[in-house]
């Protein structure tokens, strides 16, 4: 009896562990992807559709094989807009669901609130959004544009004979670290352009702001003093009441050009633009462009949404921090499929100097010193079906600048590659 019980307890400690180990197995055949953006809150109508776009390139790459030979599996989370909350989740994104890459973050705010986070266990962030720039970190990959490849581009075009010649500039943003920062450098940069200070107005709101009529009335009233244009680093849903205000009191693009950072084809969705067209924005890629690969990126998105029953699938766009997730997803598989690893140290070496022929109609490539991506800079209209006609462009990609010459004491800090831990 006493060896049938042995034999037992063998037999069950024998199937317990061949459970474990094929549970192991099995983990260990995927390569987890962590997928770190606002579904609910006031960043939703802006991070949403990124979480999808990833999810639809981690489709497509596994579709391929995916990567090592291991097929990809997202591990998406929702910091609900609430930026402590970016730093749990991702830290349980790398501690708990141990992914080896993160694709996610808009605001800055909420990166500033996860890097300490992803350089103290040495993750690996990719960030897909325009920024201020006046960062580089081991840890982070920065596919979105820096100033120099949006803002001042910008404002020089808005200077500019073809873009109105402005000499009064209204800078109008949301109150955190993005607007504040850039508009610092555009305060410098105006004034190094000859731009008294007078003649620049910053105002601030807060996520969520909704109540843009005085605001408006009173750009209104800034524009008495000579032509005038809007910088505006609104950021969220707090676009839909702006521009809506800016129709009920009848500002046209011809009176008054407002040239928005943060506001693409999804933030349009859900506006009349018929009274916004003429108005500008600024991105590195648009879907208007007209090329055979984002003719394609174009068809597959909308083809996904569908197969997925995507919220208004019929209506769904593309938009620049779009691209840049894609870009970004697809670059990080190149690299790991470089270094051979997942690792994060050698597939930040494998980085350097990753290209990839990119929706926008250029061939992306990351820096070899300063891990931000080499972009166009483009400037668009608004058009009445909510789309944008590209009306000026760089001749190719601009490498980024992520210390600003006009913020005092950049010049010394050195564009140097930065190397892993």
């Amino acid at each position: 009896m006493q060896r049938r019980n042995l034999i037992k307890a063998f037999t069950l400690s024998a199937s317990i562990a061949a459970m474990g180990m094929s549970w192991t197995l099995h983990a260990a055949e995927t390569i987890k992807v962590g997928v770190l953006h606002s579904l609910s809150g006031t960043m939703a109508i802006s991070e949403t559709s990124l979480k999808d776009m990833a999810l639809m390139t981690i489709d497509e790459i596994n579709a391929k094989g995916g990567v090592l030979g291991k097929q990809l599996e997202a591990v998406v989370v929702d910091p609900a807009s609430n930026w402590p909350l970016f730093a749990e989740r991702g830290r349980q994104l790398l501690t708990q669901d141990k992914v080896a890459v993160t694709f996610g973050c808009w605001t800055s705010v909420s990166r500033k609130s996860v890097l300490p986070v992803y350089e103290e266990l040495n993750g690996l962030l990719f960030y897909p959004v325009q920024y201020e720039g006046e960062e580089m970190s081991p840890n982070v990959f920065y596919t979105g544009a820096a100033p120099n490849q949006q803002a001042i581009p910008a404002v020089e075009y808005l200077m500019s004979e073809d873009g109105g010649g402005a000499k009064r500039y209204f800078l109008l943003g949301t109150d955190y670290v993005y607007p504040r920062t850039t508009n610092k450098i555009l305060r410098a940069f105006l004034i190094s352009k000859g731009v008294a200070d007078k003649d620049i107005e910053e105002v601030y709101t807060p996520f969520g702001h909704s109540d843009y009529q005085t605001i408006v009335a009173n750009i209104k009233k800034f524009s008495a003093g000579g032509k005038t244009a809007v910088i505006s680093t609104v950021n969220g849903d707090s676009n839909v009441p702006f521009y809506k205000e800016l129709a009920n009191q009848g500002i046209e693009a011809t009176d008054i050009p407002v040239v928005a950072f943060s506001v693409g084809e999804e933030e349009l969705r859900g506006i009349d633009t018929k009274p916004l067209v003429g108005q500008l924005a600024a991105w590195n890629y648009f879907q208007s462009v007209e090329n055979p690969a984002n003719t394609k990126f174009v068809a597959d998105w909308k083809a996904y949404a569908k197969a997925k029953s995507l919220p208004n699938a019929d209506t769904v766009v593309t938009n620049d921090p779009m691209e840049a997730t894609y870009v970004g997803i697809h670059m990080w598989a190149q690299a790991v499929e470089k270094a051979g690893t997942t690792d994060v140290d050698k597939v930040r070496e494998a980085m350097y100097g990753q290209t990839f022929a990119a929706p926008s109609g250029f061939t992306l490539t990351m820096d070899k010193t300063n891990h931000h991506l080499h972009k166009p800079v483009m400037i668009a209209e608004v058009q009445e079906d909510g789309q944008f006609s590209v009306v000026w462009q760089t001749e190719g990609p601009v490498r980024a600048q992520p210390w600003s010459p006009y913020i005092e004491g950049n010049d010394k800090k050195p564009d140097y590659a930065v190397k892993s831990n």
